[in-house]
């Protein structure tokens, strides 16, 4: 999101605009109305006999949008992927957006939602980044309720033998809540549970949320949830999902969460916004099933991974278009000068005056991502996100460095201008699709060993010189080759701010270590996870959050939500 002075805010804006009735939107990429399950006038799900009517669909062209490592000046990813969206339809061509659905825990905290930016932003703002059609309650919901079969099931017997120092699945909530990152349940005496050790991640950080995103359809989604691993029994073996019998009461709970969401933009351009993983934490990409869905009924598809590139686009490209068989056509890498002048070492307060030499040395940031992405063989584009405190100096500063280094690049404004503001960055995607070859190819192989495949992503993605495992670590390794678990994609747990695992470390560190403390398998997903540095699944609120300036009028109307 962008810095603003006297100029309206995004509630503002997103309010003050008109939409249309959903129908009409879905009409626009051939939808009928009773393709649709509406939400009231401005929302829809898609429903799954749409879903299987467009399979036989030509496959429109995928376009991921990542960017630079995130600072607290802001980049505006979310903000350039909806004005991408919107400068594509307003030059003539069929497109879609494919976003995640916000958390509440960030909505609330400090982070902000994830509905774009000024005009440049997906409707109704207000609803989307709230409860919007109830997918993450229903998560919430699937994962409680796993909990307390889980339990009841060591309460009525163990028929499993569980032991009950082996639990592995924890308790959700969608909000950042620090107290409930440890807690004790199952006091009071036998009436009251078995107690123990327990603990709450952020619902975006469920492994039934990542389950929700990878799965290709209900069918799908029902074996994966099966082969979710909750616990260890008195033999150190697995037990998962399928052993207590219950994926079909998780799937029946999430039979409508699965269908994607159908929105607008300010510019009425259609939007499907589905599944929220955490980027930092999960694979942070949006459902394989609405990407799919708007690649069957568009000719472009606009879609982001969280974070910078070594996190979102890493994670889009190794796990998610591994395991859907999605080819990208090009990657947006977004840009701010701010951003980079902080990585080149300027203080948030200094922001806003003129730094050439600390913008120029905080590009190294941006370079090692253009390289990331070349290195998988994907065209590259940079977009610069313009702000209303950048310098022409500055602007031309950029736009010539990667003139030098031979990557194309557009100036964008579509927090200021919307879909105009975009233009010269679709056009310029255009002709680098045109004529830039694409040599996708994947970094490593799933049938690497797991410590081949996290030492491929430090070094080849981060840069970084090696990887330490930790005693714990490493006896997983063994562990998890013995379980057959070793044949998985991986999905790094770090810190979103540095290309390391330590958040100080701004701009392009070399010669670090990244430290894995430990492996959390979610078999269910397809992936293993490695947890570094500090990174923890469930946040907690700052100092001031963004709560305290929310409020609802008489009416109804949301107020002071960004």
């Amino acid at each position: 999101m962008q810095m603003k002075t006297s100029v309206k805010s995004d509630i503002e804006i997103a309010q003050e605009s008109t939409m249309r009735p959903i129908v009409d939107i879905a009409e626009s990429i051939g939808l009928k109305e009773d393709d649709l399950e509406l939400y009231g006038k401005y929302k829809a799900k898609i429903s799954y006999e749409a879903l299987r009517n467009i399979e036989t669909n030509e496959s429109g062209k995928i376009i991921l949008v990542t960017s630079i490592n995130p600072t607290p000046a802001g980049e505006g990813k979310s903000t350039v992927t909806v004005g991408l969206g919107d400068a594509f339809k307003r030059i003539g061509k069929k497109a879609m957006i494919a976003m995640r659905e916000p958390s509440l825990g960030p909505t609330m905290g400090i982070k902000g939602g994830a509905t774009g930016g000024g005009y440049s932003q997906v409707l109704p703002m207000e609803d989307i980044n709230l409860h919007f059609t109830g997918d993450l309650h229903a998560i919430t919901t699937a994962n409680n309720a796993l909990a307390a079969l889980l339990d009841n099931h060591i309460q009525q017997g163990n028929e499993l033998k569980i032991d009950q120092r082996r639990i592995v699945w924890k308790r959700a909530v969608d909000l950042n809540d620090r107290a409930l990152r440890k807690v004790i349940i199952g006091l009071g005496g036998p009436l009251q549970g078995v107690p123990r050790e327990d603990g709450f991640d952020i619902t975006v950080a469920s492994e039934i949320m990542a389950v929700l995103c990878l799965a290709s359809d209900l069918q799908d989604l029902k074996l994966r949830l099966a082969r979710m691993v909750v616990a260890y029994n008195d033999k150190k073996e697995p037990v998962t999902v399928g052993d207590l019998g219950v994926e079909g009461a998780l799937t029946l709970l999430l039979r409508d969460a699965v269908k994607p969401n159908l929105v607008q933009t300010i510019e009425h351009t259609p939007a499907l916004v589905h599944g929220g993983p955490f980027a930092n934490i999960a694979h942070g990409c949006n459902s394989v099933i609405a990407t799919r869905a708007a690649a069957k009924l568009a000719d472009f598809v606009i879609t982001e991974g969280g974070f910078g590139a070594d996190l979102g686009a890493e994670k889009f490209l190794h796990i998610k278009a591994r395991s859907a068989g999605i080819k990208p056509e090009a990657v947006v890498i977004v840009a701010t000068n701010r951003a980079l002048k902080m990585h080149g070492g300027v203080t948030r307060e200094d922001l806003a005056k003129e730094n050439i030499a600390a913008l120029t040395l905080g590009m190294a940031n941006l370079q090692k991502h253009i390289e990331t992405i070349k290195s998988f063989g994907l065209p590259v584009v940079v977009a610069i996100n313009k702000f209303i405190t950048d310098t022409e100096l500055e602007v031309q500063t950029l736009l010539e460095w990667c003139k030098r280094e031979g990557v194309p690049a557009a100036l964008t404004e579509v927090w200021e201008k919307g879909g105009a503001g975009g233009v010269e960055l679709a056009e310029t995607l255009l002709s680098v699709i045109e004529k830039e070859q694409n040599n996708f190819k994947l970094l490593y192989d799933v049938s690497d060993s797991i410590e081949t495949k996290v030492r491929t992503i430090v070094q080849k993605v981060y840069g970084g010189k090696d990887v330490e495992f930790s005693t714990k670590a490493k006896k997983q390794l063994l562990d998890f080759e013995k379980l057959g678990w070793s044949n998985l994609a991986i999905c790094m747990a770090k810190s979103q701010y540095s290309l390391s695992d330590d958040p100080t470390k701004l701009g392009r560190p070399t010669d670090f270590i990244v430290n894995v403390r430990e492996f959390k398998p979610s078999i269910g997903a397809g992936f293993i996870v490695a947890l570094t540095g500090e990174v923890m699944t469930m946040p907690g609120l700052p100092k001031k959050p963004a709560a305290l300036n929310m409020d609802v009028d008489e009416t109804g109307k949301a107020l002071g939500l960004f």
